[in-house]
């Protein structure tokens, strides 16, 4: 009889590590804080920008991993998060709290490199969406506000990066991406609803599925396509927008606006993640947009 341990195999170790920091979803982070530097870049400096990839990636692997510790009793109840790696039991949480700490320490390090500023709103962003943000989810709708807060700071941390400084360049940016979270959020947590509720999570702003819920994410669609354009009308600084890149801005946001009435329309599950991958579609190319029009 072999008396050999059983061992862990390094994919299972390298895809629990991806799955404990949310990999896909610290790299979109990146993705939006590399945009806000190339706008508020008068120089690219290239150092910087390898700073601020590893720093954003440590800020957002952080605030998962702490979240996954908190939420692992919760994420046991539901579908879409049992096999995590601490409810399914392949990584304790002790492993999980020391990744996470030294991620904060890295992240908030390696920020300070690039300035204070830069250093202190990645770390804002760690305790509203670790001590403020995951406690809420359970309580209270007003956690998607709360959030967003954190949410909305990548995008506006590429500016303060390039610049050191915070004035109405970097808040433009915060607010179109503040305002965007509430449609992909509210998406998200309509097409999960059942899920959700299995872990006791309160996402859409009523409670329900309903009429109201939707209204809502329909009036924070059109929010956030009137902040899109706002740089065209020479109001926001060094942060502009030509005339023909505010049109395919704001037709990015129509597309999305169209998902957000069908979901009024229908009320499905399906509507609703039609909603949230264009909302993910539009953000994204909105932010390449953005910075094609900068340097065209």
């Amino acid at each position: 009889m072999s008396t050999k341990k059983p061992s862990v195999s390094k994919p299972s170790i390298i895809t629990d590590f991806k799955e404990i920091t949310k990999m896909r979803l610290s790299l979109s982070v990146v993705f939006s804080s590399i945009a806000g530097y190339l706008l508020g870049a008068i120089e690219i400096d290239f150092y910087t920008l390898v700073l601020l990839g590893f720093g954003g990636y440590f800020m957002v692997g952080a605030s998962n991993a702490f979240n996954q510790i908190i939420e692992k009793d919760l994420d046991a109840l539901m579908d879409r998060t049992k096999n995590r790696p601490i409810p399914a039991g392949r990584m304790s949480v002790r492993t999980a709290f020391i990744i996470a700490t030294i991620f904060t320490i890295l992240g908030v390090a390696v920020l300070y490199v690039i300035n204070p500023r830069t250093a202190m709103y990645g770390a804002i962003s760690i305790f509203l969406y670790t001590c403020v943000y995951t406690p809420l989810k359970t309580k209270t709708p007003l956690a998607v506000f709360v959030g967003a807060i954190p949410g909305a700071i990548p995008f506006m941390l590429g500016w303060v990066a390039a610049r050191n400084d915070f004035g109405i360049e970097p808040g433009t940016l915060f607010a179109l991406q503040f305002f965007w979270q509430f449609p992909h959020f509210w998406a998200i947590g309509w097409f999960l609803f059942d899920d959700y509720k299995k872990g006791g999570f309160f996402m859409l702003p009523t409670g329900k599925r309903d009429k109201g819920t939707a209204v809502q994410t329909i009036m924070y669609t059109i929010w956030t396509i009137l902040v899109s354009i706002i740089p065209v009308f020479g109001v926001t600084g060094d942060l502009s927008l030509s005339i023909v890149g505010a049109v395919i801005v704001f037709l990015l946001g129509l597309v999305m606006l169209y998902y957000a009435l069908q979901l009024f329309k229908k009320r499905t599950a399906k509507a609703a993640k039609q909603l949230m991958l264009s909302s993910v579609s539009y953000i994204t190319l909105l932010q390449i947009v953005y910075v094609i029009d900068k340097f065209i």
